[in-house]
């Protein structure tokens, strides 16, 4: 008779045993969603970069939109001494000129008049940046300037005080030009004495300033022009109602 095994005697089958691969089934996942990332950086970056337009603007073209340090501005393309700052968008830094007393763009073509250079004296400057960590100018007549001036003063033309900066001083040989009434209205730092590139002298350089939201706009114009102060002021004004851009 057959004797039937022992149940605790009978062998249970062994399964086979897997080895670990090196296959991560989560590896495609996170490759994909990480090239989706790099696609999606790379356009925000495409879309945002400032470019060069593909024409250069004319100089005719109607005010270009301009923003800096989140300013708007609308300027003329003519105004623009520097062409590379011709264009619409973001940017640091824009340099304009204009004639005085017309405030009318100048012709950049035009280098020669009645056969000598243009005469400097006859522009007004601007140079609108994107501020630089300077105080605004009202809190530098309050904190900075009033350790380097020197203690006497001088009337100027039509109700101006003058105070001239001490030797020894970062602003030695300039002085501090001012509406006596209201400081705030007109305020300018100005040099003694110029001489401009084009070998056209002056009584000196003034540099008058204003703060747009993160933009310091710089104004600057002979010293001479100082005997007609009121209507420099004015035009500074009508420039900068001019710039902005209309809602």
């Amino acid at each position: 008779m057959a004797t039937l095994a022992h149940p605790s005697r009978q062998s249970t089958p062994r399964r086979p045993v897997r080895r670990k691969s090196g296959h991560n089934p989560l590896a495609a996942p996170v490759l994909v969603f990480a090239a989706v990332c790099i696609f999606a950086a790379a356009y925000v970056a495409y879309v945002l970069w400032p470019r060069w337009p593909d024409a250069p603007v004319a100089l005719g073209a109607p005010s270009l939109p301009i923003a800096i340090a989140g300013a708007p501005f609308n300027i003329e393309p003519a105004a623009i001494r520097i062409p590379l700052q011709r264009h619409a968008g973001s940017q640091n830094r824009v340099d304009l000129a204009y004639l005085w007393p017309s405030l009318v763009p100048p012709d950049p073509a035009i280098k020669i008049v009645d056969g000598k250079p243009v005469d400097p004296n006859e522009r007004l400057f601007v140079t609108i940046a994107v501020n630089d960590g300077t105080m605004p100018v009202d809190e530098r007549v309050r904190t900075i300037y009033p350790r380097y001036l020197g203690p006497e003063t001088a009337p100027g033309a039509d109700g101006m005080t003058v105070r001239p900066f001490a030797d020894g001083t970062p602003y030695q040989g300039e002085d501090l030009i001012y509406e006596q009434a209201a400081p705030e209205r007109f305020l300018a730092r100005c040099s003694r004495k110029g001489f401009g590139n084009s070998g056209v002298t002056n009584s000196g350089t003034c540099l008058l300033e204003r703060r747009v939201g993160g933009a310091d706009i710089t104004f600057r114009f002979p010293r001479d022009w100082l005997s007609d102060w009121r209507n420099v002021a004015a035009g500074i004004d009508k420039l900068l109602t001019r710039w902005q851009p209309t809602t």
